[in-house]
């Protein structure tokens, strides 16, 4: 039932390889448990409760994903936009978190109303070519990077020293030979030899053997007490909105914002993943696009009620796609995974982010193979591609990157005599990204 449900045979997969591929995703997306409570409580909203609420919102956005959309990519809050609601929203704004929380309901709302008339869809069709193959390789390198970062191979920011000075480096090595980096290192060995060895659940067992040396060495922490319990309550955090000031410059600004931020954050990772996983139709056109849109549309909405930040498609479900996952399956098994995760939170949340990054840098390899595809002869195809490239790990943003790459598309082609080659969508698109700028 499940092959035929999920089309596996016409995908050249199997039951066992797409379970162990979302089982990968889910490893690499764990972290979300714990990270989104611990940003939103700042908030003043109950951390439990934001366990539970985060589970649940990633479940349901990744079971829209796995049987509407049947496609291999993960859904849960999204990094970046949990701090925009905790640190902007609230903490800089000066509005209640359950202000906040009625503007990602309303995006969602809005979402689904883009999804259904096919406005997003449009937006990814529009998208040149080179510039589709630029955003699975700058994913790639945002991938390795974000790896890298969490093992402690790399050091990212700047800190400040007084009187507003600061001190530092952008990027700068890490500790090699301290525990983090040395674990992912021997993460990484374990995974490059078994899939060299054609063995299908190898970014997997990497994480779980690097998870395992970390026990004598200190950095993966084994559950304390009951492994199995109740999932939180979702009392104090749940049904919160508050509509009396939804009408303001400042809600325009947040919803824009959220937008804006979360339309080119999901349109890359999906261009990027589908690429990855070679389900690209003829026409270098997502398949069952608006079904795919829908699934952080419905799973945004139902964060806002839920008590939790924007969900998003994840780009760590490119460590699955690596591991073999091709379709909707590999979805559902981490759809489940964050479902059972309320009820076995200890276990999941031992494995540490070192024994996570070496998925993430092989995944960030694999990506970069698209970079053949980029016509680099063309210096207005070559530019646009190349910025969208280097912006998403420079500036820790995929939608930064898309930005940067549509942005320099329009005008280089405009400049040159070759505006006819810029669809209207494309046009409307860099008229916003400008104003997104202008208000920022």
């Amino acid at each position: 039932m499940l092959a035929k449900f999920f089309r596996l045979p016409e995908h050249n997969t199997t039951v066992k390889k797409e379970v162990l591929a979302g089982l990968t995703t889910f490893s690499t997306m764990a972290y979300i448990l714990a990270v989104n409570p611990s940003i939103l409580s700042k908030t003043g909203m109950d951390f439990h409760a934001l366990i539970t609420a985060t589970a649940l919102a990633a479940a349901i956005g990744t079971l829209v994903m796995a049987l509407y959309a049947r496609l291999p990519i993960g859904v849960a809050p999204g990094m970046g936009l949990n701090a925009f609601f905790a640190y902007t929203i609230v903490s800089a704004m000066g509005y209640s978190w359950q202000f906040a929380l009625t503007a990602v309901f309303l995006e969602g709302i809005i979402f689904i109303f883009l999804s259904l008339f096919r406005i997003r869809e449009a937006i990814i069709d529009s998208i040149p070519e080179n510039l589709k193959h630029a955003i699975s390789v700058g994913i790639g390198l945002l991938i390795a990077l974000i790896g890298m970062a969490n093992a402690g191979i790399i050091e990212t920011g700047m800190r400040h020293v007084g009187e507003g000075k600061l001190d530092g480096v952008i990027l700068k090595m890490g500790n090699v030979t301290s525990i983090g980096p040395l674990i992912a290192l021997i993460g990484l060995i374990v995974s490059a030899v078994l899939m060299y060895r054609k063995v299908n659940a190898a970014l997997l067992i990497g994480i779980l053997a690097a998870t395992v040396v970390g026990i004598p060495l200190g950095i993966t922490h084994l559950p304390e007490g009951h492994l199995i319990s109740l999932p939180p309550s979702l009392a104090p955090i749940a049904f919160k909105l508050e509509f009396d000031k939804i009408f303001t410059l400042d809600m325009v600004v947040i919803l824009f914002t959220l937008l804006m931020v979360n339309l080119f954050d999901t349109v890359g990772t999906l261009i990027g993943l589908i690429n990855k996983a070679g389900l690209m139709d003829e026409s270098g056109k997502l398949p069952r696009a608006k079904q795919a849109l829908m699934a952080d549309a419905v799973g945004t909405t139902a964060a806002g009620l839920l008590g939790t930040s924007v969900v998003t498609a994840y780009v760590e479900s490119a460590s699955g796609i690596a591991a073999g996952g091709k379709t909707g399956l590999t979805a559902f098994t981490v759809a489940i995974m964050f479902l059972l995760s309320l009820f076995f939170a200890p276990i999941f949340a031992m494995i540490p982010q070192a024994a996570t990054a070496p998925a993430l840098i092989i995944v960030g390899m694999l990506m970069m193979g698209a970079v053949t595809k980029i016509d680099f002869n063309d210096v207005t195809e070559a530019i646009p591609a190349f910025l969208a490239i280097v912006m998403m790990p420079y500036t820790y943003s995929i939608a930064e990157g898309i930005v940067f790459g549509m942005l320099s598309y329009v005008l280089l082609k405009v400049l040159t005599g070759q505006y006819k080659q810029i669809s209207p969508v494309m046009y409307l698109l860099a008229g916003l990204f400008i104003v997104t700028f202008l208000v920022k």
